[in-house]
């Protein structure tokens, strides 16, 4: 009989709907029913896309005896991490405070005040590589509670107060900074990253490798403006964007024959992944890709770009035009029968013979570096390209082949649920590829996008007009799942690209509406803060609201409340914007100075603040190219208007009735002109 997941807008909460375990979702009703009972809350945090999420539950919460267990001794609540981030980040918090580690699934032991007291991540069915096994601990734990009461109580208040120290360093930061403090913190970033660079294999750091988006994109712009500014150039930028861009995008993590990149390669050298293919990944990534290409002209990031971006239209995209949260790295093996991480994307040798023949056959494996023993696991390998085909014909007739017969292999699952801030993310990227590669379609796609936040997410809630909610499937809104502050602010800025790109001012205006809505309930103190101060918190013994200005796989919503601020500011002429704005921005300062793989978006912000704001308004009565330029500028701090009745655009016209563009940087302008070149140097255009 299904349990009370079954009503979830969660894909992860419905693969659990039939557990024999009485999973609630996150509510009320089932804290007060543990106060009822006198039990303790199992907590179980995961995400439809997470391999180990899929193996505890087959083991334990499929197990009917193990299940009874848990319904006997505990009220047992399931989270999509994915949609409640808040819950998701104070837990993780607390399963890092007393392992030392953190991971998903993660489960945690709540008191009747939400208030942790154990932790832990994957358990076992039976004892094994010295854990205990899942049993033992939800016998020893019943026992905790019902005769050590006091222990636990400690226990809980001792983490509670460790989370909410951790929040007042965060939140009493200095108020003041200087362009000097700016300037050198950037610096300071680079060689940061640059201390941590792989020169062998590219990115940062050793195995596990996690594709380092926002920090690629943090050293494109110093990049960019190194070359504007004409300044003394630091040539470790380049190296560390090209070898890590290169090895990503040939190998085993990025998908040789469907476009698309794999969540984190395994090895240091790219070669296999983590299967799982995300949202928010992809998007960041297309971003990077299309940046690299608007840089330096280069035809491999033109192929990425193109690829990745066909990928999310062809296999993210939802029936209500939104973009999907993730695949799944599991699927059915048709060999075995059994559901197994890269089935969909491993190749036998074998099995490339059989759908190109001999001859192409020995080429593409010769190629892909498919061997017999195999890369990856039961003699399969990853395909990888280290190497550009002698004939690229060929090798897109070929790929097109082996693409067709995966095509009949069971698909892994999609988890289909709308995600308001990797949405904003996909919106931005979209615009930026499609502008960049004079791709109006992939435009078009992020304006249908945007529509459905505004029609399905946008002041679904009637209390809170101005609010985003985080999720929505099916087009019905997660009305239990408000959004936070990423969801805000990225959505904020991917409304802001979709205004430069379309003309439409309204695009504009909606970010606006997002912005004030952070000013209006999401500050603490000095700082922002992950939730709104008119939702309830988390948990109730917390002094301050939860905060993080650093990255995690998306932009800090802290971040990005800066930068889509800046950006709005810029293009409205809103001086008290700015300055709002600015007063968040001493936190980061010591972030971006010596933790910038931890603060990518941050330091990509500081490069923005250091070159702008760089307004451009042109005014374009021909069809002069000057419009076409714009999306081609690299200016890291700049902002364009093109359309009609944009702030911008008060009070400029055409000179001699030709296209002009009007250019002002740091609050000072240039004299307008109708030169394209002039224009094209102003904005950082090199190719």
């Amino acid at each position: 009989m299904p349990n009370r997941l079954v009503a979830s807008t969660s894909p992860y909460l419905l693969q659990h709907a039939d557990n024999p375990v009485d999973w609630y979702p996150w509510s009320e009703e089932a804290f007060e029913l543990a106060r009822t009972r006198d039990v303790p809350i199992f907590l179980s945090v995961g995400y439809s896309a997470c391999h180990w999420c899929h193996v505890m539950a087959h083991e334990s919460f499929e197990n009917p005896s193990v299940a009874a267990l848990m319904n006997e001794y505990f009220v047992n609540i399931k989270v999509d991490r994915e949609e409640l981030p808040a819950v998701d980040s104070l837990y993780m918090e607390a399963t890092q405070a007393m392992t030392g580690q953190g991971g998903w699934p993660n489960s945690v032991w709540l008191d009747h005040d939400r208030r942790p007291w154990y932790a832990g991540t994957y358990f076992p069915p039976r004892p094994s590589h010295g854990m205990p096994s899942f049993t033992q601990v939800l016998l020893a734990l019943n026992d905790t509670w019902t005769s050590e009461r006091e222990r636990v109580s400690e226990s809980s208040a001792r983490i509670m107060e460790h989370i909410g120290s951790r929040n007042e360093l965060i939140v009493k930061s200095k108020s003041d900074f200087s362009r000097d403090e700016i300037a050198f913190a950037a610096k300071s970033g680079v060689d940061s990253l640059a201390s941590a660079f792989d020169p062998i294999n590219g990115g940062f750091g050793s195995a596990p490798k996690f594709p380092p988006s926002l920090a690629l994109e943090f050293l494109l712009r110093s990049e960019a403006l190194q070359r504007i500014e004409e300044s003394e150039p630091d040539f470790r930028i380049m190296q560390m964007i090209e070898q890590t861009c290169n090895a990503m995008a040939r190998g085993g993590m990025y998908d040789q024959l469907g476009g698309g990149f794999a969540r984190y390669s395994v090895d240091a050298t790219w070669t296999v992944p983590h299967f799982e293919k995300m949202l928010y990944d992809n998007a960041q990534l297309l971003s990077v890709y299309a940046h690299l290409y608007r840089l330096t002209g280069d035809e491999q990031a033109l192929r990425i770009t193109t690829e990745t971006a066909e990928f999310l239209i062809r296999e993210m995209q939802t029936p209500e035009g939104g973009f999907a949260a993730a695949l799944d790295a599991d699927s059915v093996d048709m060999e075995s029968g059994h559901s197994e991480e890269g089935a969909f994307y491993a190749w036998a040798p074998e099995q490339i013979i059989e759908v190109l023949g001999e001859a192409d056959a020995d080429w593409v494996i010769q190629l892909c570096q498919v061997t017999e023993a195999g890369t990856f696991e039961h003699g399969k390998s990853v395909l990888t390209l280290h190497k550009d085909p002698d004939d690229w014909t060929r090798w897109n007739n070929l790929r097109e082949k082996l693409l067709l017969s995966r095509a009949t292999r069971p698909h892994p699952g999609r988890d289909d649920k709308i995600v308001a801030s990797w949405n904003g993310l996909a919106i931005r990227a979209l615009v930026d590829a499609g502008s960049i590669c004079a791709r109006p379609d992939w435009i078009d796609c992020a304006a249908r996008a945007g529509d459905l936040l505004i029609s399905t997410h946008l002041g679904a809630d009637p209390m809170h007009p101005g609010r985003l909610v985080r999720v929505s499937r099916d087009g019905k809104a997660g009305l239990h799942a408000l959004g936070v502050l990423e969801d805000q602010a990225l959505v904020a800025s991917a409304f802001l690209a979709l205004a430069q790109a379309t003309g439409e001012d309204s695009w504009r205006e909606l970010a606006g509406t997002l912005l004030r809505d952070i000013k209006d309930h999401f500050q603490q103190d000095s700082g922002l803060t992950d939730t709104a101060n008119d939702v309830e918190p988390v948990a109730k013994d917390v002094a301050t609201r939860q905060v993080d200005p650093t990255d995690n796989v998306t932009p800090s919503g802290w971040a990005a409340t800066i930068d889509a601020a800046l950006t709005f500011a810029a293009l409205s002429g809103d001086t008290e914007m700015r300055t709002w704005a600015e007063k968040f921005i001493p936190a980061l300062i010591p972030l971006v100075a010596s933790h910038t793989r931890f603060a990518g978006w941050g330091s990509a912000m500081f490069v923005t603040w250091l070159d702008g704001p760089r307004e451009v308004a042109v005014v374009d009565p021909s069809d002069s190219g000057f419009r076409e330029m714009l999306a081609q500028g690299t200016a890291p701090g700049m902002v364009y208007a093109w359309g009609v009745d944009q702030p911008l655009l008060q009070n400029r016209h055409a000179i001699d009735e030709k296209a002009t563009a009007y250019v002002c940087r740091g609050f000072v302008c240039s004299a307008p002109t109708t030169d394209l070149n002039v224009m094209k140097k102003e904005i950082g255009v090199f190719n």
